[in-house]
């Protein structure tokens, strides 16, 4: 439960102890998952699951990574505003993000790219994410090429592929109680900051 006697000012603090208590879960598989919402020209949004790279505790920032053609990113860069959702059902806990997603600079994806298996890094170029394709052969073959292509020597980082960090203005912790007494906690930043924030309990 969220200790009442202790809300911290700040989100993040409480957001890293709950990632830190995620991954220390043994039944937790994948804590670093979230599901990623974004909104078309169309209005019409579309959600699917990424995983986090990276937590900066200091301006809360989730970082993920992907192809930069596909929906998603298309999709951010016509509309960068992004919802994010985090359930641990181990721990009955939710978490409720809503903020603006931004690259990353070149430097952080070529960094983070040089740490991915080689076999995603062979996937990053064979995939045209989010595209038409025949069938699994297609980008078997594709793959294949890639391998070849790079056989002896580093795989580079596509032009095409790197990361988001989403900002968040808006976050929200939810913690399943007995009864459906669950708590709910919602902190809102200032439009001028940040890290400017204010708390306050909701109905659940």
């Amino acid at each position: 439960m969220i200790d009442l006697r202790s809300v911290p000012s700040d989100p993040c603090e409480l957001l890293s102890d709950w990632f830190v208590r995620a991954e220390q879960e043994n039944d937790v598989i994948n804590h670093n998952v979230m599901m990623l919402a974004t909104v078309g020209n169309d209005g019409r949004p579309s959600v699917r699951a990424v995983l986090h790279k990276s937590f900066d505790m200091v301006t809360g920032r989730l970082t993920f990574f992907t192809n930069y053609n596909s929906r998603k990113s298309r999709e951010i860069e016509a509309q960068p505003h992004v919802a994010i959702v985090m359930y641990w059902d181990r721990l009955q806990r939710q978490v409720r993000i809503e903020g603006r997603a931004e690259r990353v600079s070149e430097s952080e994806s070529d960094a983070y790219f040089r740490t991915r298996p080689r076999a995603h890094q062979i996937g990053a170029w064979a995939s045209e994410q989010s595209q038409p394709v025949q069938g699994p052969k297609t980008l078997m073959a594709r793959a294949a090429l890639v391998t070849v292509r790079f056989l002896g020597k580093a795989i580079e980082r596509p032009p095409h592929w790197g990361g988001y960090a989403v900002i968040p203005h808006s976050i929200e912790f939810w913690q399943a109680g007995e009864g459906r007494i669950h708590q709910r906690l919602l902190y809102t930043c200032s439009a001028e900051s940040e890290s400017d924030w204010t708390a306050q309990w909701l109905f659940p």
